[in-house]
């Protein structure tokens, strides 16, 4: 292609920046631990507003479930140009400015939520701007594993790309229970978890600013182009790539199905309340963490499309089985539920999340194998994008479909279906397989 740099960029550097790995996966770490300090508690901080501003009680979950899915629309509108941009000027300054972001946004909850509930206008419409902030902040994860990929080479992808699924595991299970020992230490001050958040994306801004170097060559013929509508379907275009993004958009998909709707099933079935749920969440990070550990050194030895389909095959086992257990709840509530039901819950539970944190790195590490290395920020960004608009859309149809029966099956029913399809996809995806 005329114009193409030379085959020296489309290669990670031989000796890259030191310490280029650790630090991102601390900078997502830490950026994941501010999300799962607030995620829990929001609701709870956002009614009494909500409430004062007179809304009915369907209003006060339509808010909150905005709250929830204007994070992941800002993720999905800007994954693509956080990558595209880093791809022209560099990792490193996106990384800092997304961590600016957060630092402020959360900053910006911790200072809603003090508000008194004669400013509940005030207070929710401050509460939107952090999330909305938040969000376009956190678009930073595909610019995150476009370090990696820069850092890597293909026969070692899939281990990279790992880190970022301990990262979320580690802060997906230390963020809730920050935010519950957190919430002590700042003797129940609401302005607590907002400033926690803040505190540790400081930190983390500190480590990019003063550890982390450049790992992309800014300015390359690859990256001129603004991001543009266009640029983003030509990426799905690609060979492979676009197959790629749709396995990993349903497997978010049907996953956030599961997540939407914890909570809520384990509080019907065994009566946990909102503590016990708090430890419910840090078990599936625990579990999410672990199983990356384990994904990294089976990648040695396996292929990515064959890790790939045993997370899809363990994802519809283990969903499956939570809508047996949702079943089986719902048919023996009345003659008591069986004590090894919750025991089965977990089990089930333990398998989706292993699938899931199978799939996650497979997939990315196929989708940056078969991308040109000049636009891995681009087109890991658009991979983001759509898993972002999974995390809209799951939840979504999860919290409808459970309200729709009383059984509460249908979400894990759906996800099951879900998978099937992804199942189907899989060998056409596979076949394609990466670029040379």
């Amino acid at each position: 292609m005329a114009g193409a740099p030379s085959s020296s960029s489309h290669e990670p550097a031989a000796s890259p920046p030191k310490g280029a790995l650790l630090v991102v996966f601390l900078t997502v770490f830490i950026d994941l631990l501010g999300f799962g300090i607030v995620l829990p508690v929001m609701p709870r901080q956002a009614e009494p507003y909500l409430a004062a501003l007179g809304l009915s009680p369907m209003g006060v979950g339509a808010m909150i479930g905005v709250l929830f899915s204007v994070f992941s629309l800002m993720q999905f509108l800007f994954s693509p140009l956080w990558g595209r941009v880093s791809d022209r000027i560099g990792r490193r300054p996106m990384l800092i400015l997304s961590l600016v972001g957060s630092v402020v946004f959360y900053a910006v909850y911790g200072l809603a939520v003090t508000l008194p509930p004669e400013r509940a206008a005030m207070a929710i419409g401050l509460m939107l701007i952090s999330r909305i902030g938040a969000g376009i902040a956190g678009a930073s994860v595909g610019t995150a594993a476009a370090v990696i990929a820069d850092c890597t080479p293909p026969e070692r992808r899939a281990r990279g790309m790992a880190l970022i699924g301990i990262a979320f595991g580690a802060g997906f299970t230390l963020g809730p229970l920050i935010a519950y020992f957190g919430l002590a230490l700042f003797r129940q001050q609401p302005w607590g978890v907002g400033a926690l958040a803040s505190i540790l994306s400081f930190i983390a801004l500190l480590i990019a600013i003063f550890v982390f170097r450049e790992t992309r060559r800014p300015g390359s013929l690859a990256a001129k182009e603004f991001p543009t509508v266009s640029r983003t379907a030509a990426v799905l275009g690609m060979p492979a790539v676009g197959g790629l993004v749709l396995t990993y958009f349903l497997s978010i998909f049907a996953f956030a199905n599961f997540e939407a709707t914890l909570a809520r099933l384990t509080k019907e079935a065994f009566g946990m309340t909102d503590d016990d749920n708090f430890l419910v969440f840090a078990f599936i990070g625990v579990v999410l963490m672990l199983a990356g550990g384990a994904y990294r050194p089976l990648a040695k030895r396996l292929p990515e499309s064959r890790l790939l389909a045993a997370g899809i095959a363990l994802m519809i086992v283990g969903l499956g089985g939570l809508g047996v257990v949702a079943w089986l709840v719902h048919r023996d509530a009345a003659t008591g539920i069986p004590a090894v039901l919750e025991k089965v819950f977990y089990a089930a539970a333990s398998v989706a999340v292993v699938g899931f944190a199978f799939v996650n790195p497979s997939v990315s590490a196929l989708i940056s194998r078969s991308a040109d290395p000049n636009r891995q920020g681009e087109v890991l960004g658009v991979n983001q994008s759509f898993a972002s608009l999974g995390r809209i859309l799951g939840p979504f149809a999860g919290s409808l479909l459970f309200a729709l029966h009383p059984s509460r099956t249908l979400p894990y029913a759906a996800a099951v279906a879900t998978l099937l399809v992804v199942a189907a996809l899989r060998p056409r995806a596979a076949a394609e397989g990466p670029r040379p």
